[in-house]
C-alpha cells in the first residue's frame, strides 16, 4: 500500500499543498513567458533584449520552480516505498537541471550587457544572484560527493546533513529574493512612458508574477519544514553473520532495494528493536530530505 503521513487528514492536506505548489509554480512560468512575449521582444540569442529575456524565463523555470520541486521530492508519500537510491538520483537530477538553466540565464544577461555596453555586477540584485548561483554550485557538488556517491563515511554524512538541509532552504529563499529584486529593477529601467510608478498594465502583471513566486516559495518551505512529512527511515535487511546471528545491511544494500523489496522489508522487520536501530542509522546520515 502507498505510504501516507500519520492520518488521512494530514495526507490530504499534504496533497492539497503539493497540488497548489505545482499549480502556482506552473502559472509563474506561464506569467514569465507572457511577460517576455507580450510585453517585450520575445526570446532570441543575438545580444539584444530577446537574449536578455532568457534570464527571467530560465530563473523562474529552473532556479525557482524546478529547484522547489527538487526540495520536496523526498516528501512525496507515494515514493516512500521506493528505492532511496532512486530518489537520490531524482533529487540530484532535478537540482542539476535547475543549475544548468541558472547558468544559461547568467550567460544570457552577461552577453546582453556586454553587447549593449552596460556595466556588469553593479546592482544588489546581481550580487545576490551571483552569490546564489555560486552557493548552489557548491551545494550540488557536495551533495553528489557526500550523499550520492558511496564513499563518504557515515559520520561525515551525519555532520553535514543539517548544513545541507539548511543551506538548501537558504539558497532557495535567496533565489526568490533575488528574483523579486530583478523583477523590480527590470520594470524601473524598461518602463519609461508611462513610468513604473504610474502602474501601467505591464507593471501590474509582473508584480503579480512576483506575488506568485512568494506564494510558491512559502508553500515549498512549509512542506519542507514539517517534520511529520519527512520520508520515514528505511528498515534495512539483515545479513547472516558467521556465528548464525544477523547484522544490519549497509546503506548501499538499502538504497539498491526497489519498491517491491522495500515492501517485503517492511513486512519482515517490523519489530520495535529493528525500528530503533534503523532510526539510529537514519539519524547517522541515511535520510536526505534536501
Amino acid at each position: 500500500p502507498t505510504a501516507r503521513p500519520p492520518n488521512m487528514e494530514d495526507y490530504w492536506r499534504f496533497l492539497a499543498l503539493f497540488a497548489s505548489a505545482l499549480l502556482v509554480g506552473f502559472v509563474s512560468v506561464i506569467f514569465a513567458l507572457v511577460w517576455v512575449f507580450h510585453y517585450s521582444e520575445g526570446l532570441s540569442w543575438d545580444g539584444g533584449a530577446g537574449e536578455f529575456n532568457w534570464h527571467p524565463v530560465l530563473v523562474v523555470t529552473g532556479f525557482v520552480f524546478v529547484q522547489g520541486i527538487a526540495i520536496i521530492v523526498y516528501r512525496l508519500p507515494w515514493t516512500w516505498k521506493c528505492s532511496k537510491l532512486l530518489m537520490k538520483f531524482i533529487h540530484a537530477g532535478l537540482n542539476t537541471i535547475a543549475m544548468i538553466l541558472a547558468i544559461v540565464s547568467m550567460v544570457a544577461v552577461f552577453d546582453y550587457h556586454n553587447a549593449s555596453n552596460i556595466p556588469n555586477m553593479y546592482s544588489l540584485h546581481s550580487w545576490i544572484g551571483l552569490t546564489a548561483v555560486i552557493l548552489y554550485s557548491l551545494q550540488l557538488f557536495l551533495g553528489f560527493a557526500v550523499f550520492l556517491l558511496p564513499f563518504a563515511p557515515v559520520w561525515l554524512r551525519a555532520a553535514l546533513m543539517p548544513i545541507h538541509i539548511y543551506s538548501g532552504l537558504f539558497i532557495f529563499a535567496t533565489v526568490i529574493a533575488s528574483a523579486l529584486m530583478g523583477i523590480t529593477e527590470r520594470l524601473i529601467f524598461s518602463l519609461q512612458n508611462p513610468a513604473y510608478n504610474a502602474s501601467p498594465p505591464e507593471a501590474i502583471f509582473v508584480n503579480c508574477l512576483g506575488l506568485l513566486l512568494v506564494i510558491f516559495g512559502a508553500l515549498v518551505l512549509w512542506m519542507a519544514s514539517r517534520p511529520h512529512w519527512r520520508r520515514p527511515p528505511e528498515e534495512l535487511p539483515k545479513a547472516p553473520r558467521p556465528n548464525g546471528g544477523t547484522s544490519e545491511g549497509t546503506e548501499a544494500e538499502s538504497t539498491m532495494t526497489d519498491c517491491s523489496n522495500a515492501d517485503k522489508a517492511d513486512m519482515s522487520f517490523n519489530s520495535e528493536a529493528a525500528r530503533k536501530r534503523n532510526l539510529k542509522l537514519d539519524e547517522a546520515g541515511q535520510r536526505s530530505t534536501m
